[in-house]
């Protein structure tokens, strides 16, 4: 059985070949029964936890573990993780590889992804909203499936902001960054909005965006929380990354279901119907459309199966 660092993860994973391999999976047969989140301690205040997400297609078995500890402090880090990759034949474990960078590639793969099915083909510019280590994985996907020639970046930390806005101007300098400060203009201009926060209070609001935008949130893991408001969800043509994870975790969907103002039967399809093209994507330049992804663990078995074929 190999051993795989996160090193080697980058080194053999790219955009948009990657996400070529995501659409693959999720076009194909696969299985993932719903993930568990297990409470370490029922203590009030304690959040430590232990997770563990499944999947498997023809080819391999595949099993993300990965444990929280908000409170921990150097040298330990808050989010340990590991992918175990099995052969689906005989069952023989094939490989251990990193968790953290292949977590990475995947939800910025498959936000791009959802991007390739659900923007506009003429989009041109792009609002990040957020600061946190995922933001140049999104850059990267995002810029490998559409033509950009705008990227705005939005965060409570504008020294975060221009950080990111220096280091992506070197590797992309036909891009135009941008930090911007005004969050509601910034809606209103961009072709596709990605909201990736760990923010508990609604960030984007329905009136802010125009018609034509593809909205993508996939920050929020929380039934009572949400990065968007109900008017948004409201006025889009709503996918989501899986069913069963979303209307159990995304308070995106599940308050505004709480409200009465819209229905689980309204979202059109996840991203396997996408990818199967057994729903409609966009059916025209005017429509808003929204993904809400809170990761899945297919996403990771491509990940991991991606970087074992580069190690043979």
């Amino acid at each position: 059985m190999k051993i795989i660092s996160a090193e080697q993860v980058h080194a053999s994973l790219s955009y948009p070949k990657f996400i070529d391999s995501l659409n693959d999976a999720f076009a194909g047969n696969y299985t993932m029964p719903p993930r568990q989140v297990l409470q370490l301690d029922e203590k009030p205040g304690n959040h430590d936890a232990f997770a563990m997400l499944p999947s498997w297609n023809d080819e391999v078995i595949a099993l993300k573990a990965f444990t929280y500890f908000p409170g921990n402090s150097p040298p330990h880090s808050s989010l340990y993780s590991q992918i175990m990759i099995f052969d689906r034949k005989v069952g023989t474990p094939l490989a251990l590889i990193d968790g953290i960078s292949i977590t990475g590639w995947r939800t910025a793969g498959v936000s791009a992804l959802a991007s390739r099915h659900l923007s506009r083909t003429n989009s041109k510019s792009m609002l990040l909203i957020g600061t946190g280590k995922l933001v140049p994985y999104l850059i990267r996907a995002h810029a490998s499936v559409r033509a950009l020639k705008t990227i705005r970046i939005w965060g409570r930390s504008p020294e975060k902001a221009e950080a990111i806005v220096k280091k992506m101007s070197f590797e992309f300098p036909n891009i135009a960054f941008e930090v911007i400060s005004e969050l509601a203009s910034a809606c209103s201009k961009s072709d596709i909005i990605v909201c990736a926060t760990g923010s508990a209070d609604i960030i984007v609001h329905g009136d802010w965006i125009q018609p034509g935008t593809h909205t993508d949130f996939l920050g929020n893991h929380h039934a009572d929380k949400r990065e968007c408001d109900s008017a948004l969800v409201n006025r889009s043509r709503v996918y989501v990354d899986n069913k069963a994870n979303c209307f159990k975790e995304a308070g995106e969907i599940l308050v505004p279901v709480s409200e009465g103002t819209f229905s689980t039967d309204q979202v059109i399809g996840e991203l396997s119907d996408l990818c199967r093209e057994s729903v409609p994507a966009r059916i025209n330049e005017e429509e808003i459309t929204l993904f809400k992804s809170v990761g899945c663990a297919l996403g990771d078995l491509c990940g991991a199966l991606t970087t074992w074929r580069a190690s043979q």
